[in-house]
């Protein structure tokens, strides 16, 4: 049956969805352990192999939080987070192009817990580097007689944060995947280059999108603006 070739897990889980990206997040968070360990066990001071890709996909992720926080010390900070969540999101993206595999990230449970994740987390650091009730005078803006106004507004735009960051990657994940089963159950032997090549790039990029989001949000929480 066809869905025994993309559900490669389906037999022991009797094909419940839940369970199977359940099965896939959990090898991915294994596959990713696995990297920090054989990575971190022998480090040189002159990275080759698996040590160089990991420094340098670190250092772009220092580059990308600098760009978005205008510092090097905060992007620094808070790298640990947002390098684990893109390398989880990647890893989490690219499985789903192996037949016989899903992509977590096909699943909006994921998807929605990375998003509070990063969501609760930014409001947490915003109120111990500007305390509670400043943190929370941010949302009223400069104008004191429309500051209620202002303040529900804002509420409603970081809620919907949680909607756009966990729906954007779920959506475009899901159609991804969508589009692979039908090209390879339309021309099997024909299709596999051009498209892989087009969702792996997609893969990246949807990952890459969730890094810069997470970072831009962490720089409107802790970022001071030295205008007021």
């Amino acid at each position: 049956m066809l869905k025994d070739i993309f559900l490669f897990w389906g037999s022991l889980f009797g094909y419940d969805h839940t369970a199977i990206y359940i099965f896939h997040f959990l090898l991915v968070v294994a596959i990713t352990m696995f990297i920090a360990v054989v990575v971190t066990k022998s480090m040189r001071l002159v990275p080759r192999g698996l040590q160089n890709i990991i420094e340098a996909y670190l250092s772009g992720v220092i580059a990308l939080g600098k760009d978005a926080m205008g510092s090097e010390k905060l992007a620094r900070k808070y790298m640990p987070l947002i390098a684990t969540i893109g390398f989880i999101v990647f890893l989490s993206n690219i499985i789903g192009l192996i037949p016989g595999f899903e992509a977590p990230t096909a699943s909006l449970n994921l998807t929605l817990s990375l998003t509070l994740c990063v969501f609760f987390y930014y409001h947490f650091e915003g109120i111990r580097e500007k305390g509670f009730i400043k943190y929370f005078a941010g949302f009223c803006g400069p104008v004191k007689a429309i500051a209620p106004f202002m303040f529900v507004i804002e509420v409603i735009s970081h809620l919907s944060r949680i909607i756009s960051l966990s729906f954007r990657l779920f959506g475009n994940i899901k159609g991804d995947d969508l589009f692979l089963l039908v090209m390879l159950t339309l021309a099997p032997v024909l299709v596999p280059m051009i498209p892989y090549a087009l969702l792996s790039f997609m893969a990246i990029l949807q990952a890459f999108i969730f890094m810069v989001l997470s970072y831009v949000y962490l720089a409107g929480a802790v970022v001071v603006d030295e205008e007021h």
